[in-house]
């Protein structure tokens, strides 16, 4: 099992400036961090990876679906941009030496349609999908799906509907993140709904109910912990905590109170939290 910390607390972007940041990670204790990704200068990238290297940390990274690049658009255009996309961030990851990009990386995250998916978006979806997965095997890169919540995606909300997505694709490189923020909003039952991804299973967000700290809040963490030991997981436990420091990723976070004192409370806290669990 390794243990992460997303660095969109303190960044959304992936620059050199982070530097600091990767050594307090390492000092703190940490296996690695999951960089946020969305620029392709690739010699940023290198710089970051050598500094991985020279601490002797790993990696993930994550990256959206956004309106202009969306898997189950109407346009062919668009969805060709949206596999293009990740793509493009599939090899970043294979520059940094990730071994997962995640997240919501099917449809556009916040563009809701007033309606639910239809028969032709899923058709898109694993067209687009079937094309991806050769390419992350080829970089060696696991893709690791989100679904969220009703609020900011209507495509995918539960890991039923998504474990259904990720096997009609049918491609080893193409699995499930489970995020324990976006399930405590849409599953009815945290244990359950973690162990449904089964073998699909590739990530996992720990994120409280209200993003703050990992283990403050509402979240269902015996249910979450009790289906990580049952599926054996051995992967990535990545918090995914939000703050106000970065006011892009506030604003698409909707955090507009502080949720805890700073992002040194987060990373302390939630990894002593983590490793309590895991016992």
């Amino acid at each position: 099992m390794k243990i992460g910390l997303n660095l969109l607390l303190w960044s959304g972007q992936s620059t050199v400036e982070l530097f600091p940041v990767l050594e307090k990670v390492k000092k703190w204790g940490f296996d690695g961090v999951e960089f946020p990704l969305f620029h392709t200068d690739e010699a940023v990238y290198r710089k970051l990876r050598g500094k991985l290297d020279d601490l002797g940390l790993g990696c993930t990274g994550v990256t959206i679906a956004t309106p202009e690049k969306n898997l189950i658009s109407d346009s062919a255009s668009v969805r060709r941009a949206g596999v293009e996309h990740i793509k493009s961030m599939l090899k970043m990851c294979n520059i940094l030496g990730a071994d997962v990009l995640c997240g919501p990386l099917v449809a556009a995250v916040g563009l809701l349609n007033g309606r639910g998916r239809t028969a032709a978006e899923w058709k898109f979806a694993v067209e687009c999908l079937k094309e991806v997965g050769p390419y992350a095997e080829e970089l060696g890169v696991l893709t690791a799906l989100e679904s969220l919540n009703r609020y900011e995606m209507y495509f995918v909300n539960t890991s039923t509907d998504l474990r259904a997505l990720v096997e009609e694709v049918d491609h080893p490189k193409i699995r499930m993140l489970f995020d324990t923020y976006h399930a405590n909003i849409e599953e009815k039952d945290t244990f359950k709904a973690l162990k449904a991804c089964g073998k699909y299973l590739a990530h996992v967000h720990i994120s409280e109910s209200d993003r703050a700290v990992p283990g403050t809040a509402q979240v269902d963490w015996d249910g979450a912990f009790k289906a990580i030991k049952t599926l054996k997981y051995n992967g990535w436990l990545t918090i995914e905590s939000f703050g106000q420091a970065v006011p892009e990723i506030a604003a698409a976070a909707a955090i507009w109170r502080p949720l805890f004192k700073d992002n040194e409370e987060v990373a302390k806290k939630g990894i002593k939290f983590i490793r309590n669990m895991l016992g």
